[in-house]
């Protein structure tokens, strides 16, 4: 009980800070939404019962307390300045987890349950990334941010072909869309905004499928003996969506996004954004064909018809299938 009510507590505070830095109208009182949504989510971080926890944290608080250093050398500095801007815009980089500061990401999601990965990737970014759109959008800012969004997007894809732990996969999966959003931030505030909210329907659904199923390493999905042949189906069909393969759900957000970018005639950054998307739904699609090449006949013949899913199946389903179920809407629209 009192474990829970301390979680709660904790879960208050951060969602409180993040409240705080979207609706604060100075730097300053950002800051402090910022502070108060970092010291809540260490505690939420440690648990006894994963070995790399304390590590975890410890490693999250120090980057973080890089980026927070850079927003008060910021301080000193004219509030109308490129220097000001520019020391505020890479401290929301090391605190998003963007390239060329994206090392961090990777080396701590395997401290992590799957809840607190859900955390660590949607509730923490929200933030950082309003700050980042709401910096004035100059020319100069614009290169810095197509830089870091092209980095984010081929380092992202590039370093998730060697892995064989889901959550890093999902880590560089988390880099690569934060490429998409930065690309999409200088094209209008809507853009990135319906991105997120697709990116955080879709990893959510993974996350929490691979918890119900205790998944953690890439032999576990071949592995899985007590899983049902539908059950790796949704699971291949969520991996496909979160990858961006049309027509599932998470290819709605890169469309809208390709076609602002080829209206604004930026051919090249469309061109290495679409290869790296492409890359990363090739580790999407060699995770799941390893469900129906790799396990065998016998052992999905022998598989007893169980309480294998909970009722929330058809949530899964509908978070990853939207655009199969209707495609007229965004026809439309």
């Amino acid at each position: 009980m009192l474990v829970s009510l301390r979680q709660t507590l904790f879960i208050c505070v951060l969602v409180s800070g993040t409240v705080l830095a979207l609706s604060s109208n100075s730097w300053f009182m950002a800051w402090v939404g910022l502070e108060l949504n970092l010291m809540s989510f260490i505690p939420l971080m440690t648990s006894k019962k994963m070995e790399l926890s304390c590590e975890a944290a410890l490693k999250y608080f120090l980057i973080q307390a890089v980026g927070s250093a850079l927003v008060i050398f910021s301080a000193p500095l004219l509030i109308s300045s490129e220097m000001f801007y520019s020391s505020i815009l890479l401290a929301l980089l090391v605190k998003v987890g963007a390239a060329p500061f994206h090392f961090w990401l990777p080396a701590i999601v395997d401290g992590l349950n799957w809840v607190q990965l859900i955390i660590l990737m949607t509730v923490q970014k929200v933030a950082p990334l309003f700050l980042i759109s709401i910096i004035p959008n100059s020319t100069f800012f614009c290169r810095i941010m197509m830089v870091a969004a092209l980095l984010s997007s081929l380092i992202g894809s590039i370093g998730g072909l060697n892995q064989t732990s889901l959550r890093k996969i999902l880590a560089f999966s988390s880099i690569n869309h934060i490429g998409w959003m930065l690309a999409s931030m200088t094209m209008g505030e809507s853009s990135w905004l319906m991105y997120f909210s697709f990116y955080v329907m879709i990893s959510s659904s993974i996350c929490l499928l691979f918890n119900h199923q205790q998944l953690f390493w890439l032999p576990h999905l071949v592995m899985n003996k007590t899983s049902l042949p539908y059950t790796n189906l949704v699971n291949s069909f969520s991996l496909l969506s979160l990858g961006g393969l049309p027509p599932f759900t998470g290819f709605i957000p890169k469309w809208i996004v390709i076609e602002s970018l080829s209206s604004k005639g930026m051919i090249l950054p469309l061109l290495v954004l679409i290869v790296s998307s492409l890359i990363t739904l090739y580790f999407y699609l060699r995770l799941s064909m390893s469900y129906f090449m790799l396990t065998s006949v016998k052992t999905k013949m022998n598989i007893k018809l169980s309480n294998d899913f909970s009722s929330s199946t058809p949530v899964f389903i509908s978070m990853n299938m939207f655009f199969l179920l209707a495609p007229t809407l965004f026809i439309l629209i």
